[in-house]
């Protein structure tokens, strides 16, 4: 039996003290627990494939702060970089030469992407992407899918998943309902629903959005065809196509969802892993769409510290090492492990459970499935996903605090901890 007792009293006193300070104590809602209980606990330094907490306990981490550590926490040669890029300054709010550096990277490895334009988050990609798609097309309206999250912009918090799932809100208080009228939503993997909407709003529809492999309503692959039909779709109607790429790019494979299906979208946008674990964002396409963007067109979007010389530096480092021989079949190796070990520890337990992964990003649903698109995600029983996310943590093992978020492994991640994780698994699944 793997000890259960951990002492968080620090975590508790930083918690309660940040509940004063800002709402909910956090600086995004998912952080604080709410949808597994429980307190959340206070990190206080992370490494490879670990974390510390303010009371000194460590963990086994496959959140990888939401995607972005996929070389690991504080990988050697990122820092290095960063402590170089250091002495030059945080901040120009001008051109520099490792814009083009990371931009060059950038267009070589996404099929889609002729042209780039860096930001900060990638809410800010995809309020960018939006804007840019409704002036190519001149059409306002847009087709999200149910449960994919494209950032807090208001025309994006409809269906929304994620963190609004997790608050059990199906939109946001202040969002204006004009912001959102023109927001069309169908399930995930049902292309008849988004052809009748092509058909109901014939000439109105300025594209397509959507996650190519869903990490916000927990982690949901496309059905096979389903890519290829809304690029036949959007062909059709006219409309552009864009994959949000922000959690897959650069981790189900070098290229992204675009490479690893085969499927070209018209624009895309990315973040997570291309800022190496600082804030960026990017969005990009092709050449004649981004031509619109300012101040080469008339499309306007700016920010001070987009293209900031220390997330440029730490994007330009992070692909630097995922380039290195064998990387993405090392983390197919160690993710395929952790996801079938962890169907095979729930079958063996008498749970019903059903999940996978795709390179480096894997779910598991507590329901017996199968898990298309997020009405079949809701179905799972969130309140076991609770006390199993809680028995985890308390054996040394960080997962998401929702059961509507994927998660991440890393190529520090070793096959110990993977061992380790399936045991500790064992464990808790037997005592739930």
């Amino acid at each position: 039996m793997v000890n259960t007792t951990i002492k968080t009293t620090k975590s508790q006193e930083v918690f309660a003290a940040a509940q004063n300070l800002m709402p909910g104590g956090v600086s995004s809602p998912v952080r604080a627990f709410k949808s597994v209980g429980g307190q959340p606990i206070v990190f206080d330094r992370v490494k490879g494939a670990y974390i510390w907490d303010v009371d000194g306990n460590k963990y086994i981490d496959y959140v990888g702060t939401w995607g972005p550590a996929i070389c690991g926490h504080a990988h050697p040669e990122v820092i290095a970089a960063l402590h170089e890029a250091l002495e030059k300054g945080t901040s120009f709010g001008a051109p520099s030469v490792l814009e083009n550096v990371l931009a060059e990277m950038v267009i070589d490895a996404v099929p889609s992407i002729e042209m780039v334009r860096f930001v900060n988050s990638g809410t800010e990609a995809c309020m960018g992407v939006l804007r840019l798609m409704r002036a190519f097309t001149n059409r306002e309206k847009i087709i999200k899918f149910e449960g994919c999250y494209h950032g807090h912009a208001d025309a994006f918090l409809v269906k929304a998943g994620s963190g609004v799932a997790t608050l059990g809100l199906p939109d946001s208080p202040g969002v204006p309902k004009l912001a959102t009228s023109t927001t069309l939503t169908a399930p995930f993997n049902d292309l008849e629903a988004v052809k009748a909407l092509f058909e109901e709003n014939r000439d109105e529809i300025a594209g397509v959005i959507l996650e190519p492999v869903v990490g916000n309503a927990g982690f949901i692959a496309p059905d096979a065809g389903f890519l290829e039909g809304l690029r036949e779709l959007t062909h059709e109607y006219g409309a552009l196509l864009v994959f949000d790429e922000v959690m897959t790019g650069f981790r189900i494979a070098y290229g992204g969802a675009q490479e690893k299906f085969g499927v070209t979208p018209d624009l895309t946008t990315l973040g997570k892993v291309i800022g190496g674990g600082l804030p960026v964002g990017a969005y990009g396409g092709r050449r004649d769409i981004m031509s619109m963007v300012a101040p080469a067109g008339p499309v306007y979007q700016a920010g001070t510290l987009s293209g900031n010389p220390l997330a440029m530096t730490a994007g330009i480092k992070t692909l630097e090492l995922l380039q290195k021989p064998g990387t993405y079949e090392s983390l197919e190796r160690i993710t395929k492990k952790l996801a079938d070990g962890l169907l095979q520890i729930a079958k063996e337990t008498g749970h019903a459970a059903c999940g996978g992964q795709i390179s480096a990003m894997f779910g598991l649903f507590f329901t017996a499935g199968p898990v298309h698109n997020y009405e079949d995600a809701k179905k799972s029983d969130t309140a076991k996903f609770g006390r199993f996310h809680r028995g985890m943590l308390e054996r040394g093992v960080y997962l998401a605090p929702s059961q509507f978020e994927a998660g991440f492994t890393s190529f520090a991640h070793t096959e110990e901890d993977i061992e380790q994780t399936l045991t500790v698994a064992r464990d808790v699944m037997s005592s739930l």
